[in-house]
């Protein structure tokens, strides 16, 4: 509770974990995004500062954390342009948490001097990393109080006809997540 996040990238996966910051008490969630509709979005749900992707990231961030930088960051995009940006946005201890799916093409480089100057951590995360059995009727239960905003995460629906057209969508950033109704 109290501490900063940065969550890059607000697909279904970047938009619940800021619901997740604000649920646990973040004081400052700071989220980016190149999609104005999911960067308003996503202040509905708890950001308290919006960037839109393209500027020097580690730079903003700092601006609005009188120089310090967050606490946690989310990279949920996988690129190694915004995993390192994350990275680097992060305060001396900090850490980031690689949600995105990145390629085996994808290579982030750090020095050793800067890995042992910043003294951050660094870790990827699958599925949350938590046990679905355990995490998921938590889940249901802060939906059922109205402390997650799950029905947000859905834009539309679509039958199985057009499921490459909402695949589409949400690759030109249409849109969040399109429901399946067959």
């Amino acid at each position: 509770a109290g501490e900063s996040v940065l969550v890059v990238g607000l697909g279904g996966v970047g938009l619940s974990v800021v619901q997740g910051a604000r649920l646990v008490g973040a004081s400052e969630v700071i989220v980016v995004d190149p999609s104005p509709p999911k960067l308003e979005l996503a202040r509905t749900m708890g950001a308290t500062d919006v960037l839109e992707a393209g500027g020097a990231l580690a730079k903003q961030v700092r601006a609005l954390t009188d120089g310090r930088g967050v606490d946690h960051a989310f990279d949920c995009v996988g690129l190694a342009q915004t995993i390192r940006d994350s990275w680097s946005s992060t305060r001396r201890g900090g850490h980031t948490t690689i949600v995105g799916i990145g390629s085996k093409e994808q290579q982030v480089t750090f020095s050793a001097l800067e890995l042992f100057h910043f003294a951050r951590t660094l870790s990827g995360c699958v599925y949350g990393g938590a046990d679905p059995r355990v995490l998921m009727p938590r889940i249901l239960e802060h939906a059922a109080a109205g402390e997650l905003d799950l029905a947000a995460l859905i834009s539309g629906t679509t039958d199985l006809d057009g499921i490459d057209k909402a695949f589409t969508d949400m690759e030109a950033g249409i849109g969040v997540r399109f429901l399946v109704v067959p």
